[in-house]
């Protein structure tokens, strides 16, 4: 019989029944001495085995679908542009032809407490399968461990690649695998960095070759963020959900009886043991004690020691653990997808709680204020600031002068000409610069204008004005109120 064979907990043989299992005995709290295991504060590298199965099938599709997604975003094109731009230097966001400026941030705000509030809402009834199923850690360390799997072989060749001298065979495939992440991690950079200066200036800026024409920053942050990908995915991997990701450490505080978890049904499995294949000898549970469990964990821990903050929720164990139950002809869902009010009250799970009817409360409100303060955006946008320098001045033609500057911002994606007039008055007129402002699609300018005051007409010292900005068709205008200041000299004073 082979060592594999030896080592197979599901015997074939027939000669011999498997001793019966003990029952352990708890020992009492005061004498519980902590796992040498536990004590040890080295963190061994991972290397888990690769499975097959339903959730793996899901698991594997959704995550490379949105690593796809995210290589081919910034090539997306809408309207003659790249779809999707986050220009920081201008600064100026667009998205699928809508342009996002500064006065515009609150509605990203929007949109970070319509992702948080499904996340939370997410965590509370199908737990951490973000982290498992599509967060970009876990995609790339997924791809990083597979690179691993094909230069190096499978798991047990990985450890055992782990503790071999140097040779130069060890170092060519070092080398190998090193080369691919570290080109993965370049492509990741570029795409990072297209989606905040655009293709066009990454990749068709003229240069030859085409990296020759980036400037002092585009480099610093390309080298940045390959470093960060090969670390994080590379060397870091379950670190970053462990130690350092905050998720993994509040969803515990969001977990209730109801929420879908990975567990390991005690009751059904205890005690564990290696047993001949095709039987169940009395006393046994139906856990035969494979540790494949263990062996496909991204993270490394027992899921058999209950639910644990290093797991992620993948369901590799669920996959592995059925593939033996089928194996030694056991019904599946020893490890599963349960709730703890199923698991061990062993009552229905409830669906419905007030926490629901509360999350959806709070994300129909962030969606509706999210939509119409998108539909209502304003194509044209205007500010009035006076200057607070000199709030009045009289010229030697009598005549009292306040300066203002309008900030006009063309919200359009087309060429729009302006005018300025103001609302009438009597005694004031208003003279700007230019007559007519042409201003390129997303182009902002501030204006500078005056009001002149007839001092024998205005009889108050602070008086409204109304300052309209409109488009020369007449399609767009815009009005903001503001004061003319008129400082009136006591006649008593000399």
């Amino acid at each position: 019989m082979s060592e594999q064979e030896n080592k197979n907990p599901i015997s074939t043989s027939t000669d011999q029944e498997p001793p019966k299992p003990k029952k352990k005995q708890r020992p009492a709290p005061e004498k519980i001495i902590p796992h040498s295991k536990d004590m040890d504060a080295t963190k061994h590298r991972v290397h888990p085995r690769f499975v097959t199965g339903k959730y793996q099938n899901i698991r594997v599709f959704s995550m490379y679908a949105i690593m796809v997604f995210f290589l081919i975003l910034p090539w997306i094109r809408w309207d003659g542009r790249q779809a999707i731009l986050f220009n920081v230097i201008e600064p100026k966001f667009y998205i699928f032809g809508a342009t996002f400026m500064p006065q515009d941030f609150y509605f990203f705000a929007f949109v970070f407490i319509i992702a948080a509030m499904t996340l939370f809402m997410v965590t509370v009834y199908a737990g951490r399968v973000w982290c498992g199923y599509a967060c970009p850690q876990t995609i790339y360390v997924h791809l990083y461990q597979h690179i691993e799997k094909w230069i190096i072989g499978e798991r047990n060749k990985r450890i055992k690649f782990d503790k071999e001298p140097w040779s130069v065979s060890k170092a060519a495939k070092l080398l190998a695998v090193h080369a691919i992440w570290l080109l993965i991690s370049a492509i990741t950079a570029l795409t990072f960095i297209a989606l905040i200066t655009g293709t066009d200036y990454l990749f068709f800026n003229g240069a030859t070759p085409f990296f020759m024409g980036w400037g002092k920053m585009t480099w610093i942050f390309f080298l940045l963020i390959t470093f960060v990908t090969q670390t994080n995915a590379g060397y870091m991997r379950e670190h970053m959900c462990v130690h350092i990701c905050p998720y993994g450490r509040f969803q515990s505080v969001m977990f209730d009886k109801d929420t879908l978890i990975v567990s390991y049904d005690y009751e059904r499995g205890e005690p564990r043991g290696a047993r001949k294949k095709g039987t169940h000898p009395e006393g046994y549970g139906d856990c035969v004690d494979c540790s494949m469990c263990v062996q496909v964990c991204p993270t490394g821990i027992d899921i058999r020691d209950g639910l644990q903050v290093e797991c992620i929720q993948c369901a590799a164990c669920i996959d592995a653990c059925n593939e033996i139950m089928d194996k030694v002809g056991y019904p599946r869902g020893l490890i599963r997808y349960t709730t703890e009010r199923q698991l061990v009250e062993k009552q229905k799970t409830k669906v419905i709680s007030p926490r629901i009817f509360a999350y959806i409360f709070v994300l129909g409100a962030c969606i509706t204020a999210a939509t119409l303060v998108a539909v209502g955006r304003s194509p044209l946008e205007m500010e009035i600031r006076h200057d607070r320098k000199q709030l009045s001045t009289v010229g030697r033609d009598g005549l009292i002068e306040n300066s203002y500057v309008l900030k006009i911002v063309n919200k359009t994606n087309e060429k729009q000409i302006y005018k300025v007039k103001l609302e009438p008055v009597e005694g004031l007129t208003l003279r700007s610069r230019f007559k007519q402002l042409p201003l390129q699609a997303n182009e902002p300018y501030d204006l500078p204008v005056s009001i002149f005051g007839d001092a024998s007409k205005i009889t108050a010292s602070s008086t409204p004005i109304t300052i309209t900005v409109y488009t020369e068709d007449g399609q767009y205008s815009a009005s903001r109120e503001d004061v003319f200041l008129y400082e009136q000299k006591s006649k008593n004073k000399p």
